[in-house]
Formats: C-alpha cells, structure tokens, sequence
C-alpha cells in the first residue's frame, strides 16, 4: 500500500488545517489508518485513528474535541480536521495503514508533511 499525504503547512495558533492521507495498492487489506506525529530525535506518538469498516476512532488525549479524523471510503481517503491549533502541535504528521495479508500483519507509511503553528 502506497500513502500520498499533502495539507500541511503554516498557520497561525488558533487556526485551522485539515489533512489528507491518500492510498493505493491493496486496499482492501487495510484494517485501520491514523495519524502519528514526530519531532526530530523522538519517538512517533499517535494523534488520531479510525478503522475500516465501523470507523471507530481513538485520539490521543492532546487533540481531543479540536481534531476530527474521517474517512472516505470511496476514494481510500482518510482527513484529518485540526481546529484550535496551538505552537505545541508544530510537528511532521506521518500517515499511516495497517494491515493484514498473507499471514502477516503490516503497517505502511507516508512521507510526512510538515505543520507548523506560530504564535
């Protein structure tokens, strides 16, 4: 599975961005997407998920009530809504799908984009 992500950018703090995560391949395997994020020489953490199918999600407790991720399945698109945005969530935002095929379970990646929140 292949993920093309793009909506990054600068905002100001207060501001809005929404990204967009895009994939192709064998996406009928995919069994959740998400979004990490990761400052330079740090581990990714998680922001937000959502699985396939039901489409539950699970946030980490910093974006709570001011990010909303969604799905598209038609387009194998999944958004990411960031409301509220503070200098503290200045970071690059990795896509992400699991997956499960063959036996095995995967997890692919996007490149990062980059959001950036001034003050």
């Amino acid at each position: 599975v292949q993920l093309v992500e793009s909506g990054g950018g600068l905002v100001q703090a207060g501001g809005s961005l929404r990204l967009s995560c895009t994939a192709s391949g064998s996406t009928l395997d995919i069994k959740a997407m998400g979004w990490d994020r990761q400052t330079p020489g740090k581990q990714r953490d998680l922001v937000a998920a959502i699985t396939s199918g039901r489409g539950s999600t699970n946030y980490a407790d910093s974006v709570k009530g001011r990010f909303t991720i969604s799905t598209d399945n038609a387009k194998n698109t999944i958004y990411m809504q960031m409301n509220s945005l503070k200098p503290e969530n200045t970071d690059v935002y990795y896509c992400y799908a699991d997956g499960y095929s063959y036996g095995s379970n995967w997890r692919s990646w996007g490149q990062g984009t980059q959001v950036t929140v001034s003050s």
